[in-house]
């Protein structure tokens, strides 16, 4: 029997020619949106979209997940394009998967390998590319029969068919070995992380959250003066970048750049990304981009929100900052957004508006967090006030004849080590 494949990203020279398939189950709502993000997600994964599919049901198909009528349509249209693969944009399982391969003799990918090939392509740093692969893993490892990876030899790929009993327990115990090496290294990564998050809490974090290609990394540049990869297609940014603040602010704060979000991101891929999305929850505040010149800016807007309450970041405090204006056709349009979002600040990284509004913000959410402390010193004890600097604001200097008086601001993280720089010789009275 003739063997179907889809090389892996890293083995594909040419594009491959691809139909997509969307599926509305009934009252879910508009495919549209959702089958233009798969066309740009196929694109980046260097498929040639040649056609697309859609259906709306009632329930799925445990076999196959569409109707029978369209899978009849699907085979006669992979046979008109010769197309190497139908992508779908759901998550499919290995027997339906399975089943639509032995149906229509190419390779099936549903959305969640999509954006794992996209990753795969994508990952530059040590740690996105062991976060990368160990998603891979455990998202092929029950797709054995479908989709396996000889490790070994790099052989292989979706739509592998004809692989004695054997040779699948041999490389599913591989892809098991692999899983536990990967997962050891990526703790390892995890301390790491862990050691330099330590070294920075002194400093105020911000971190860049949002749909993917909505502008963070552009904005980052924009707020750093720094030369971050920026680029206009789907998750260019995988690896947490973090820079210092640099331009026109008062304080210590520390800006993160995340990798991008996306409806249906894989549970295994966020899973691995644990250190990366940490940059995330131990945050003191988030910047939610949006890109407000996008059609479906609502739904990206809610996708992006749903997703930070499953990494538990729902608690913290968040800016909302629409990004592109300079795309927007009608002043009318844009007053509009402003009184439907009073709180949000408004940019283009592009020409550079908004830019003191969004620093304003910043330093206003900065500022409400500083717990206020007076603390009086005799002049002998004058030579603190340089280590009083590093770890408080002096607001104000009240010199009397034989003493002097701080006002003093102090992020509530540095209060113990302003303590110490203390050591209880002076007073300290909270406000």
């Amino acid at each position: 029997m003739k063997t179907h494949q889809i090389p892996q990203s890293t083995q594909k020279t040419t594009t491959l020619k691809a139909l997509l398939v969307g599926v509305e189950i009934t009252g879910s709502g508009s495919l549209g949106h959702s089958l233009d993000e798969l066309d740009g997600l196929a694109r980046t994964a260097h498929y040639q979209p040649v056609g697309t599919f859609t259906q709306r049901l009632a329930t799925i198909n445990s076999k196959t997940f569409i109707g029978k009528g369209k899978v009849d349509e699907l085979v006669t249209a992979v046979k008109h394009h010769q197309a190497d693969a139908v992508i779908f944009d759901e998550t499919l399982t290995p027997a339906q998967t399975r089943n639509l391969e032995n149906i229509m003799k190419c390779g099936i990918v549903d959305r969640p390998w999509i954006i794992l090939e996209i990753f795969k392509d994508h990952a530059r740093t040590r740690e996105a590319k062991t976060q990368v692969e160990l998603a891979r893993l455990q998202y092929a490892l029950p797709r054995l029969t479908k989709m396996w990876t000889h490790l070994s030899r790099q052989r292989g790929g979706i739509g592998m068919r004809d692989v004695g009993e054997t040779q699948i327990q041999l490389d599913r115990r591989i892809i098991r070995d692999n899983i536990t090496r990967l997962n050891k290294k990526l703790k390892r990564i995890h301390r790491e992380r862990q050691t330099q998050r330590k070294a920075r809490q002194s400093a105020y974090q911000v971190s860049l959250v949002g749909y993917t290609n909505v502008g963070k990394s552009t904005l980052m540049n924009c707020l750093t003066g720094t030369d971050t990869l920026v680029e206009d297609k789907l998750f260019a940014t995988l690896d947490s970048t973090v820079r210092k603040v640099k331009k026109n602010f008062p304080y210590p704060i520390l800006l993160a750049d995340t990798v991008g979000l996306i409806d249906k991101l894989p549970h295994d891929l966020v899973a691995s990304f644990k250190s990366t999305l940490d940059e995330i929850r131990n945050a003191n505040l988030l910047l939610h981009v949006v890109d407000i010149s996008h059609p479906n800016f609502k739904e990206q807007l809610r996708v992006a929100e749903e997703l930070l309450r499953e990494m538990g970041a729902e608690e913290l405090p968040v800016v909302l900052v629409f990004n592109k204006i300079d795309r927007m056709t009608e002043d009318d349009t844009l007053g509009h957004m402003k009184r439907q979002y009073p709180e949000a600040v408004f940019v283009s990284c592009q020409q550079g508006l908004g830019m003191d509004d969004l620093r304003e913000a910043i330093v206003r959410e900065y500022e409400a967090n500083l717990l206020p402390y007076r603390v009086e010193l005799k002049y002998p004890q004058n030579n603190l006030i340089q280590n009083i600097r590093k770890y408080a604001l002096i607001i104000k200097e009240d010199y009397q004849k034989n003493s002097v008086t701080l006002d003093l601001r102090v992020w509530p993280q540095n209060k113990s080590k302003l303590m110490e720089v203390l050591n209880g010789h002076p007073q300290t009275v909270a406000w």
